[in-house]
């Protein structure tokens, strides 16, 4: 079978947009809430890794995964979501990341499908922020994923939704777990970063003003 591409598909925060150090005021104010303190370090293992999920090992991180009840628990993450809700609210087309939006049309040009597969429930709300919603054929709710990153349910999930072939999709992530779930996913993975955690990557770029389509089609033809 001749080899061709279909859809690429988005991570959102640390690719279109760096959302990440909202997520890491907002988790590090409800751990300080919760007296478990932690650090840049640490927080960097949550990047790519659901509400939940993270919720989960930040409990573990201060020993207290066993105190609170699951109700309790889906409150600690409202919580979450409400202090890093506030904090976007300001966000816009300024805070795209460089070259994204000149990528995204060089891949509607192409006639390529485009999806988004992010861990946030707020996927939808930032795109319409930052005014990219008219360029994805399908952006996924992570509400309707039941495991997050790296498993690749999101990944699948996103071509499944522009009837896409996964062996025929190409994967942008910032993180090494969505770089796992791509390359699990059976998907040609584009990681942006540092190229010793994302080393696992088929291509690793230093940033996403490196991102253009011709070069990508190349390797992934050469792959």
């Amino acid at each position: 079978m001749n080899k061709q591409i279909e859809a690429i598909i988005f991570d959102l925060d640390g690719v279109i947009t760096d959302t990440a150090e909202f997520h890491y005021l907002a988790w590090k104010k409800l751990g300080e809430d919760l007296g478990i303190p932690f650090d840049r370090e640490f927080n960097e293992t949550l990047k790519g890794v659901s509400r939940t999920d993270s919720l989960e090992r930040i409990l573990e991180l201060g020993d207290r995964q066993n105190d609170f009840s699951e109700a309790e628990k889906d409150e600690l993450a409202t919580k979450k979501n409400a202090h890093y809700v506030e904090l976007i609210r300001n966000i816009s087309e300024k805070d795209l990341l460089p070259g994204i939006e000149s990528f995204l049309i060089q891949i509607k040009r192409a006639d390529i499908k485009i999806a988004m597969a992010s861990a946030s429930k707020n996927a939808l709300m930032v795109a319409n922020a930052l005014g990219i919603t008219s360029y994805f054929d399908h952006i996924v709710d992570a509400a309707t994923v039941v495991n997050s990153k790296p498993d690749p349910e999101v990944f699948l999930k996103a071509a499944n939704a522009v009837s896409a072939n996964p062996e025929n999709c190409i994967g942008v992530e910032d993180a090494a777990a969505g770089v796992d779930a791509i390359n699990a996913a059976n998907m040609f993975s584009v990681a942006i970063g540092d190229s010793t955690i994302l080393s696992h990557a088929n291509v690793v770029l230093s940033s996403t003003e490196e991102l253009e389509l011709n070069r990508i089609i190349d390797k992934y033809f050469a792959s």
